[in-house]
């Protein structure tokens, strides 16, 4: 018996019942060998965290642009706060900690320069090509390791990593007393949740640390309904989905959690996210990236070589451009755009 049987042996005897387990994982794209050692799921994180776009997170934007104040949350460290989060709950509730962990690392693998205001922008920019089409990061993280990772190759993850990265994101809808029904498995849903958990109070806490936010602008009632310090809300939240969910064949929160947390989310946009100060660094992201979109899109073959578009069509160029701004960092595609547009003595070098 190799080490990984031994493994998977334990998760039926360690995990719940309703857990997803390695040995009944429905395998790859494309059919592997499995490891003597490491389970399905474990092959997956790790090629996640060994994966370019997972090193590019540590230069993407959160909330603020290229900080330099060394203690606001990048892409990366958001991703990784996910990633405990999520693994705290999985292990509360016996659930598979290893699909956790590879989905939670490669659920943002996909977002482009920029945060949401990339996001959208890009959206936005793509739209006057292909009317019907959307750009979504979540889709854009399910594209990266299926076909743009590894030269094209992909990473070859597993079908339930796969549906567990398409499936993370809420955008700026409510959370539901439903969120397991909406996932492919309970893994998926503590994902889902952990993002929620992690973003409204990191997020918070770059607000008050910048100066936009203080301690009191957050309404009373949310004060004392969770807590008054990070991670005593990280904590009230935390408890109340493993108490709602221990024992049970879903990951849900109380009703009284989902209306705070839908509460506290609004107020992040309405104060943090679209703060005059954040909105005037917003447009003038959204201007770089629709730029630099329709600049490649008449010239693609400026483009690095690996995402020139195979065929001369519309959607061939839009989604080769798609790609190519996706993957940049904030810095780079400042560098682009510096090189592309201002006057060449003003420019830096590349980072």
């Amino acid at each position: 018996m190799t080490i990984r049987e031994r493994l998977e042996q334990l998760e039926y005897q360690n995990l719940a019942p309703c857990a997803t387990k390695s040995a009944e994982s429905r395998g790859r794209p494309i059919p592997e060998p499995p490891d003597p050692v490491r389970t399905a799921f474990q092959r997956d994180r790790d090629r996640v965290i060994h994966s370019k776009a997972f090193r590019r997170l540590k230069h993407k934007t959160q909330v603020f642009l290229d900080p330099n104040e060394d203690h606001y949350r990048t892409r990366l460290t958001h991703t990784l706060e996910v990633a405990q989060i999520a693994r705290t709950i999985s292990r509360a509730l016996r659930l598979n900690e290893d699909l956790t962990e590879a989905i939670a690392l490669a659920h943002d693998l996909g977002h482009p320069p920029f945060g949401h205001t990339g996001e959208e922008a890009l959206d936005e920019v793509l739209r006057r090509y292909l009317p019907n089409a959307r750009f979504r990061h979540y889709e854009q993280s399910l594209r990266v390791v299926d076909c743009i990772e590894k030269d094209g190759r992909g990473l070859n993850l597993t079908h339930e990593v796969r549906e567990g990265i398409v499936g993370h994101s809420k955008g700026r809808a409510d959370l539901t007393a439903h969120e397991t029904q909406k996932t492919a498995h309970l893994e998926a849903a503590a994902v889902r949740i952990a993002d929620r958990i992690a973003y409204l109070n990191h997020d918070l806490d770059d607000g008050f640390r910048s100066g936009l936010l203080s301690p009191n602008d957050l309404p009373r009632d949310l004060i004392e309904f969770l807590g008054d310090t990070h991670s005593g809300r990280i904590a009230r939240m935390v408890m109340d989905v493993v108490e709602q969910s221990d024992g049970k064949p879903i990951v849900q929160m109380s009703e009284p959690m989902l209306q705070a947390m839908n509460a506290m989310k609004e107020f992040m946009f309405e104060n943090l996210y679209h703060h005059p100060d954040v909105q005037r660094e917003r447009e003038k992201m959204t201007k770089i990236i629709h730029q630099m979109f329709e600049y490649y899109f008449e010239n693609p073959h400026e483009m690095s070589e690996k995402f020139r578009p195979k065929e001369d069509t519309v959607a061939a160029r839009a989604q080769a451009v798609c790609d190519y701004i996706a993957g940049m960092t904030d810095r780079y595609a400042l560098y682009k755009y510096t090189q592309l547009f201002l006057p060449r003595n003003w420019g830096g070098s590349a980072p």
